[in-house]
Formats: C-alpha cells, sequence, structure tokens
C-alpha cells in the first residue's frame, strides 16, 4: 500500500519495524509540499496486505515494482537497510537516498560493535507470541531511550505504531529475523547514489558510529548529526 500526496520530484519514504506510513505525520505534510511523495507501508504493516519476504532482496523487488520509476528513496531505520539494498538492485530507479537512523548492520559481531546484541532481538521475536502490543511498546521505549524528549517521542510513536490497525506478527518476526542476519558491509562501495545520512547523536539503537561508517564508506555520501536526538529523530 502506496499513499501519493503533493506534487514534485518523486520522493519515497520506507518506514522502520514494527510501524506503519503514519509514523510520518506532519514532516509528511511538511514534505508533500514541495515533493511528490509515496509513503509506503512495508508488507504486514497498516494497509499493505501481509507476506514475508524471505530475503532482503526479495523485499526490494517487490517493493520496485509499485514505485516511480525514477525517485529519491529516504528510508528509515529497518527501512534505511531497504532503502540501501534497493539502491544497489535498482540503480537507474532509485537516483538519491536519504538515511534516517540507518546502519549495514543491526547486531555486534566480528569487527562491527555499532549494533545491538542478537539476544535484544531474539527477545522481541519471543515477545511476539505472547503479547504483542507490550512488545511493540517495549520496543517504542528503545528507541526513545537517550533523547533530549523522550516522553514527546514515546507518546508519538505510540499514536502512531497502531494507527492503521495491529501490524502482522509473521510479518514482525520475518523483519526481526532480517534485521539480526543482514549485513551490507561488503556491498556499500557499490551503491553510487548520493546520500544525505541523517543521524541522532544520542541514538543507542543504531549508535552515531554506525552513520559515520556510512559517510566514510559509501563513495558520494554527508552526514549531518541531529544534537539531543536519539533514533526517532525526525519526531
Amino acid at each position: 500500500h502506496v499513499e501519493i500526496s503533493g506534487s514534485g520530484p518523486d520522493l519515497v519514504l520506507l518506514h522502520g519495524w514494527g510501524m506503519n506510513a503514519a509514523v510520518w505525520g506532519e514532516l509528511g505534510t511538511e514534505l508533500a509540499q514541495h515533493f511528490r511523495l509515496h509513503c509506503v507501508d512495508l508488507p504486514g504493516h497498516g494497509a499493505s496486505h501481509a507476506c514475508t519476504p524471505r530475503t532482503l532482496d526479495e523485499l526490494a523487488d517487490l517493493l520496485a515494482a509499485t514505485l516511480p520509476p525514477r525517485a529519491t528513496l529516504c528510508g528509515w531505520s529497518f527501512g534505511g537497510q531497504v532503502a540501501l539494498n534497493l539502491a544497489l538492485r535498482k540503480p537507474n530507479q532509485i537516483e538519491r537516498l536519504v538515511l534516517l537512523a540507518a546502519t549495514p548492520r543491526f547486531v555486534r559481531g566480528a569487527g562491527w560493535n555499532c549494533g545491538i546484541d542478537a539476544a535484544v532481538l531474539d527477545d522481541f521475536a519471543r515477545g511476539l507470541a505472547h503479547d504483542l502490543r507490550a512488545t511493540l511498546q517495549r520496543f517504542i521505549a528503545l528507541q526513545a531511550r537517550g533523547d533530549a524528549h523522550p516522553r514527546v517521542v514515546m507518546r508519538r510513536l505510540r499514536e502512531y505504531i497502531l494507527a492503521r490497525g495491529e501490524p502482522d506478527v509473521a510479518a514482525l518476526d520475518a523483519g526481526l529475523r532480517l534485521l539480526k542476519e543482514t549485513d551490507l558491509r561488503d556491498r556499500l562501495e557499490r551503491i553510487t547514489q548520493r546520500t544525505l545520512i541523517l543521524h541522532g547523536e544520542r541514538d543507542t539503537l543504531v549508535p552515531l558510529a554506525a552513520g559515520e561508517y556510512l559517510q566514510r564508506v559509501l563513495p558520494d555520501a554527508v552526514l549531518d548529526v541531529f544534537a539531543g536526538t536519539a533514533h526517532a529523530l525526525f519526531i
């Protein structure tokens, strides 16, 4: 499901795990004054039918079929990872990238300390089966941690996360698996699109070091750091 509004150059917005296109809120309204805005509900989120792409490549190909033939692609968090992969797979379709709190790898591993423990994602996966809403609320709290205005961020994210109904549990579980398994570091140098990286100074879910890494490795990228903000920096 894609909501289209405004006029101008095509700009596509991809939300993060567990959310939906409602999360863009006032920012989307502002952007629609300057762009032809395409707000996407990822599979199983918001108004999109539930399906569970097995790989990030499958998800990228599914999205590419619904997007404009040439567009700037903006992705937040998991949506940023999807955006990076789309830029790799569809270089003629994706003209430029904007990455919000994005990372090539979400979990810590060999040579990579800019992430969270895999056990955190495993814990969320177990929680989905027992209490979906409580698990989503815990994820919201994690995104607000460190922000200068955590209560504002949490309140807004709570409004948005269920604004279009509960996300599909199977899609959420598949998303967690992708978050745990995906590592795009060895492919970043192939991304030639001009890229704007926007990152929160206090992000504890995806540390600023991940954004700094993207800026160093991507061939044509600039980084803008938002002081006092955590993972949901656009709020």
